[in-house]
């Protein structure tokens, strides 16, 4: 796992395990005829956009999609051509610089979509568009007593040249619930909203899967799959089996300081933990400052000098302490905070489940100032 490397705090993002998880993931939409847009929103869930995309589209992708327009703007500025689609929008966006760098954009209302034609007369081109229909997940998307009205007027104004309708689309709840009945539900609801569209004169094409379907319902394939977590190598639905997939961050530090300790001797703030025999502890410059979470204080172990050790005491701002037992560690060995797993190390999964949150939250918030970003397998 080592680069031979001494690190602070580092991200080590591997490039190569993304480019085998979109592997996966678009394998499985070809199958059903369906294409893969990957999704990179939050700077590639903490991993790196750019190099994120780049693998993403050596591995089968043929399309990005994010939230905010600048990180669609970001992709081309990094000479990112492939399509993006853009789909959250705050009242001060302005969409001609996005309509101009070719950002494919979404409308969930006529208010949206008036804003889009706006931009695209500004500019005299044609802005390609998604529809976005609320099927039950309630936040973005045109509600379906409004959705007659927005395709009309997306039909509208693909007539009169300002768009182009590339599809229509929608979000799901719990596709990460095997089996919820809202699954099917906003299935269903998907298929009217895609027949009003047609009805109003527009040939869309479909996508509705995330990253949980798209590995476990093929029948929601349609013409697009969209996946984000599962990119990373983080499962969505680990209890529909073992997907192959391959995490792609690992959070490492290396060791500052070593010291033996007597036994009645405590460690770090409130004096939490109290040594109960002789024994050897291992500074690492990493705290809450850096993601690692102060409640995991006296829960969490490290993978140093080959094996799971326990941090005692607190967690602070920018330090904790590992107890080695009697194990002598060298200053600057490697600490694996979390990792892929392989070698027996904690795992990001596995910190969501000591915290009672999802893994997502873990690696988008890994990246702060004081974190460095090593990316390895680029191309």
């Amino acid at each position: 796992m080592s680069d031979q490397h001494v690190y602070r705090a580092d991200l080590r993002i591997d490039v190569d395990a993304i480019r085998h998880n979109v592997g996966v993931l678009a394998g499985r939409a070809r199958a059903s005829g369906a294409a893969t847009m990957v999704v990179v929103k939050s700077d590639g869930y903490g991993h790196g956009a750019p190099e994120v995309a780049r693998a993403a589209l050596s591995a089968g992708a043929e399309r990005l999609g994010v939230a905010a327009v600048e990180e669609a703007l970001q992709l081309r500025e990094a000479g990112i051509t492939a399509p993006v689609l853009c789909w959250l929008f705050a009242e001060s966006d302005e969409f001609v610089p996005a309509i101009r760098a070719d950002v494919e954009l979404s409308a969930s209302s006529q208010a949206t979509l008036a804003r889009i034609v706006d931009a695209a007369a500004k500019l005299g081109r044609t802005a390609t568009v998604h529809l976005k229909a609320d099927t039950g997940l309630s936040r973005s998307g045109c509600p379906a007593e409004l959705w007659p009205a927005l395709v009309e007027a997306a039909a509208k104004a693909e007539a009169e040249g300002w768009i182009r309708v590339e599809a229509v689309w929608s979000h799901l709840a719990c596709a990460d619930e095997l089996g919820h009945p809202s699954i099917d539900q906003q299935a269903e609801r998907f298929a009217r909203a895609y027949e009003q569209a047609r009805a109003a004169g527009l040939d869309p094409i479909r996508h509705l899967a995330n990253s949980a379907a798209t590995l476990t319902r093929p029948d929601l394939h349609f013409d697009l799959v969209r996946p984000g977590i599962a990119v990373y190598g983080l499962d969505p639905v680990p209890q529909a089996g073992d997907h192959g997939l391959v995490p792609a961050m690992t959070f490492r530090s290396s060791v500052a300081l070593t010291k033996r300790v007597e036994a009645g001797e405590s460690v770090s703030y409130g004096h939490t933990w109290t040594a109960g025999q002789p024994t050897n502890l291992a500074l690492v410059p990493v705290g809450y400052a850096d993601g690692v979470p102060r409640s995991l204080s006296g829960r969490m172990q490290v993978w140093l000098a080959g094996k799971r050790r326990p941090v005692v005491g607190r967690v602070c701002m920018d330090q904790l302490v590992v107890d080695t037992g009697q194990d002598a560690v060298a200053e600057g060995s490697e600490v694996v905070l979390f990792g892929p797993g392989d070698l027996g190390e904690p795992t990001a999964a596995e910190w969501a489940e000591q915290l009672g949150t999802i893994h997502y939250e873990i690696v988008t918030g890994m990246y702060r100032p004081r974190v460095t970003r090593t990316v390895v397998g680029a191309r």
